[in-house]
Parts: structure tokens; sequence; C-alpha cells
């Protein structure tokens, strides 16, 4: 039961977000794409690394 409750709270709020997003004109030029792909890269392996010691681990 918790994880329908779950599923219904991440859907109603992609059902705010999404219409949100779209009236916004925030739009990111390609520097700032550039500057913010320059992190994630690095960012989501250490995650991963951090993930993996944390399964090794318990």
């Amino acid at each position: 039961m918790t994880v329908i409750i779950i599923i219904g709270i991440l859907f109603l709020a992609l059902a705010v977000v999404v219409p949100m997003l779209e009236k916004s004109n925030w739009r990111m030029n390609s520097e700032e794409q550039s500057k913010l792909s320059r992190w994630l890269w690095p960012l989501l392996m250490i995650l991963l690394v951090a993930q993996l010691i944390k399964l090794m681990i318990s």
C-alpha cells in the first residue's frame, strides 16, 4: 500500500512540475550546458562508487 501512495505522490508532483516548467521561459545556453555537464558525470561516478562501497559494507 505504501508503494502505491508513493507512486501517486510522484505522479501528482510530476503533474504540477511539468506545466510550471513549460510556462517558465528559463532556457540554458550552450555555455551553461557545458559547465553543467562538466560536473554532472564526475558527480554521478562518485555517487556510484559511494553506493557500491555502501553495498559492500552492509
